[in-house]
């Protein structure tokens, strides 16, 4: 769930979760975390997939995600197109990583949430084309275009009527493992440029979200949420910090996790987002 660049902090939770052999049977993934759900759901459970992830993201550019193109750019502030950037690069990022064409096919059971633009309702999505389904989740509305999915337009999964952590919880599993990527906190300054503002605000509404979702959780399922790395200063946008985030996401579940393993239960960590003084 969430957050752009911030993506690759699941994938340092995934390292620490494999690495204790706990293995998902069931991947529910949005936005990012829909691209992340899917490598995974394609992958044998053991800690060289989560590596591999890692790899990917400490190797990714904002370029290739955002190939940013003033024309478009141009048409796009006129009402010709309904998007500032192409999404053929974020789509050709994940076929190169999604080697099954169905979601059906998957490894590992996979549900993609992703939402309608038209209605704002969630759609949870188990069945049809896999490579769809995980550019309309991961495509932020307004930069990327939607993805027609049964005629109808599907963008960001964060912005509908259910979280992915919704979906999860009533999936009939025993044990749910939450992997917030968190929301930068501790910027020297504001974000700069449009996507960087968009991209922010996406990442602080959806911890919002999540932090009033696991507050009113009373099981079951049992929910185990890993505390995103913080303080944060890396803004969504930003993916020059990837092997950093990969690293500072595995040491921090591993940390929750002893506690867990300490204590029987782990304490619902502080998801609001806040403040640190800017470094």
């Amino acid at each position: 769930m969430g957050g752009g660049s911030l993506g690759a902090v699941q994938a340092g939770m995934l390292q620490a979760l494999y690495e204790r052999d706990i293995v998902p049977e069931h991947v529910v993934g949005s936005s990012v975390g829909a691209i992340n759900a899917g490598f995974v759901a394609a992958h044998p459970p053991h800690a060289e997939t989560a590596r591999e992830l890692g790899e990917i993201w400490a190797e990714l550019g904002t370029l290739d995600v955002f190939p940013f193109q003033l024309m478009r750019a141009t048409f796009a502030l006129t009402g010709l197109r309904n998007y500032l950037v192409s999404s053929q690069e974020l789509r050709r990022l994940i076929e190169r990583h999604l080697p099954f064409d169905r979601l059906q096919d998957a490894d590992v059971a996979l549900t993609i949430v992703a939402t309608d633009l038209m209605s704002g309702r969630s759609l949870a999505l188990s069945e049809g084309p896999a490579v769809d389904a995980v550019l309309a989740s991961a495509s932020l509305p307004g930069m990327f275009p939607p993805v027609a999915w049964g005629g109808r337009p599907l963008v960001d999964g964060s912005f509908g009527t259910q979280s992915s952590l919704q979906v999860a919880l009533r999936s009939g599993a025993q044990r749910v493992y939450a992997l917030p990527t968190g929301s930068a906190c501790a910027l020297p300054y504001p974000p700069r440029g449009a996507l960087g503002v968009l991209m922010h605000a996406q990442s602080l509404q959806v911890m919002q979200r999540l932090a009033g979702e696991v507050q009113q959780h009373d099981g079951p399922p049992q929910l185990v949420v890993l505390p995103p790395p913080c303080p944060l200063e890396v803004a969504p946008s930003d993916f020059g910090a990837g092997r950093s985030l990969v690293e500072r996401g595995r040491a921090s579940a591993h940390r929750a996790l002893d506690a867990l393993e300490a204590a029987g239960e782990l304490a619902v960590p502080a998801l609001e987002p806040h403040d640190h003084p800017a470094p």
